[in-house]
């Protein structure tokens, strides 16, 4: 037996975790021209992708989203703020709640950062990932294990 059919490499969860490690370091080198870590352009697809279908998501609705936690979302957006990417507005209804929506600016910029992941995505997965998809989302939408 090698070391390549032994221990770790027989776990289809070993071989998952190192394919998002090294998916994330792709995606992380492709848009760093832009100016964007991984978890901005999560933050900043999410806002856009809620905003399109629904109108100005909440910050948690983002977070929630982009499988972000509370704390960090907030420290990024602000920072997606400064930048004039991503505007915050105070929710008309719940006091503590903020709206997000794209500005022009991070519109432009989003939607060059979704053809670069894009690109990515063909580059990793081929051109025709259903399968793996279907597979992937399956595995994402277990229920937790119980308390």
């Amino acid at each position: 037996m090698t070391r390549e059919e032994s221990g770790p490499m027989l776990s289809p969860g070993y071989w998952l975790y190192r394919a998002a490690l090294t998916w994330r370091s792709r995606m992380e080198a492709s848009l760093s021209p832009l100016g964007l870590t991984y978890t901005q352009f999560m933050l900043l697809a999410a806002t856009g992708w809620l905003e399109h279908i629904g109108g100005p998501p909440t910050q948690q609705r983002v977070a929630d989203e982009a499988g972000v936690d509370r704390q960090m979302t907030s420290r990024v957006i602000r920072t997606l703020q400064e930048r004039g990417l991503v505007a915050r507005d105070a929710h008309e209804t719940h006091g503590r709640a903020l709206r997000l929506s794209l500005t022009e600016a991070g519109r432009t910029l989003t939607g060059q950062a979704v053809e670069i992941v894009r690109g990515l995505d063909e580059q990793v997965f081929g051109a025709d990932p259903a399968t793996l998809r279907a597979e992937l989302r399956a595995i994402a939408e277990l229920p937790p294990p119980p308390e």
